[in-house]
């Protein structure tokens, strides 16, 4: 009897070590991976108000930090980030690229955009390039915590609980308000390779288990996009770039709601070409550009952004070669016309190696 008693507890013992085990690997991954109504657009008043107001850099002081940012700020970081302004502001007065360039400032946008009122700054959500790391920022300086790593993780992606508004919650005045005097900022990411991401992170993976994309988006997505209809498999890649390289993808997008900010252009996103942001990060060099965000806002003295994983941020060509192997030439050109306006407007160079 001694002896069953003690090989239960072993067993139990050893089912619990697999457990925490499991879990601990899942949010490991999860940190580094993340690292339908007619919208509103804003009166015509406002989005000229905000055409005649330049964005103002503000410099913000506190006697007393709290965390502070471990890397030493490139001295050449304000010419790179001028130079990326510029771009974006050539390209989006090119009229011949209005059609790829433009979105109106609806409420879709305004929903996508984080307040930070304590310290006047504004962040468009741009998922699958750490915007996860962004929101924990964020929390702590609204003052619901004082260090990211209290923030619990449920808690992040919890709009009703975070304690970040949406600009969408305010009334027109406040949001013109906002958005001709706050900080603004948003991160890129090569389009293409940002799409892999979207994929296996919401079809392969599923780390946060929302099960609306296995058992409701997939489906959807299959039944209308799958050529090969003998097979029995979730949803693949090749399907989900015929949907989203699809001129008539919009129909799907509204049955589907708003969980197509996964895989949505930053144009659709963030309007970059009706509001002016102060900076454009890129994914790629997020080591230099997290820090000098901080910096630009006067926050590098409240909080740091978190660790980045080695090489997480680094372009994969490689793996963006091996996902698109099985896409047909047209697939790729199809989508890429929609994803043409992320390339020009935030400098990414044309995927030749797939298009050719």
């Amino acid at each position: 009897m001694r002896h069953q008693c003690l090989l239960l507890a072993v067993c139990g013992w050893a089912v619990f070590m697999l457990l925490f085990v499991s879990k601990f690997i899942t949010l490991n991954l999860r940190d580094k991976e993340e690292y339908g109504t007619k919208p509103h657009i804003l009166d015509k008043t406002v989005t000229n108000n905000l055409k005649k107001t330049k964005p103002q850099e503000q410099t913000f002081h506190t006697d007393k930090p709290a965390e502070s940012t471990s890397n030493e700020l490139d001295p050449h970081w304000d010419a790179v980030h001028a130079e990326r302004l510029n771009l974006l502001k050539n390209v989006c007065q090119n009229a011949s690229l209005r059609n790829l360039t433009y979105s109106p400032i609806t409420k879709f946008v305004l929903d996508r955009i984080f307040v930070c009122d304590k310290h006047k700054i504004l962040f468009c959500q741009t998922p699958k390039v750490g915007n996860t790391q962004w929101k924990k920022v964020l929390i702590v300086l609204n003052g619901e915590f004082k260090s990211i790593k209290d923030i619990p993780e449920p808690l992040i992606h919890n709009h009703e609980r975070n304690g970040l508004p949406r600009l969408s919650s305010y009334s027109e005045p406040e949001i013109t308000k906002r958005l001709t005097t706050y900080f603004k900022f948003f991160i890129v990411r090569d389009p293409f390779e940002r799409l892999i991401s979207a994929f296996k992170d919401k079809f392969l993976k599923n780390p946060r288990f929302e099960p609306w994309y296995k058992h409701n988006i997939a489906p959807a997505i299959i039944q209308k996009y799958r050529r090969n209809r003998t097979e029995t498999k979730g949803l693949q890649f090749d399907d989900f770039i015929r949907y989203l390289g699809d001129p008539n993808h919009k129909w799907l997008d509204v049955k589907i709601g708003e969980h197509i900010i996964h895989w949505a252009t930053y144009v659709e996103l963030c309007a970059p070409c009706e509001i002016e942001y102060n900076i454009i990060g890129h994914h790629e060099t997020l080591e230099k550009d997290a820090p000098y965000i901080l910096k630009k806002a006067g926050m590098s003295n409240l909080v740091s952004y978190p660790p980045i994983p080695p090489g997480i941020t680094a372009y994969n060509r490689t793996k963006v070669e091996q996902y698109f192997s099985r896409i047909g030439k047209r697939e790729i050109k199809r989508l890429h016309a929609r994803f043409q306006g992320d390339f020009k407007l935030f400098g990414y160079d044309e995927p030749e190696f797939l298009l050719n």
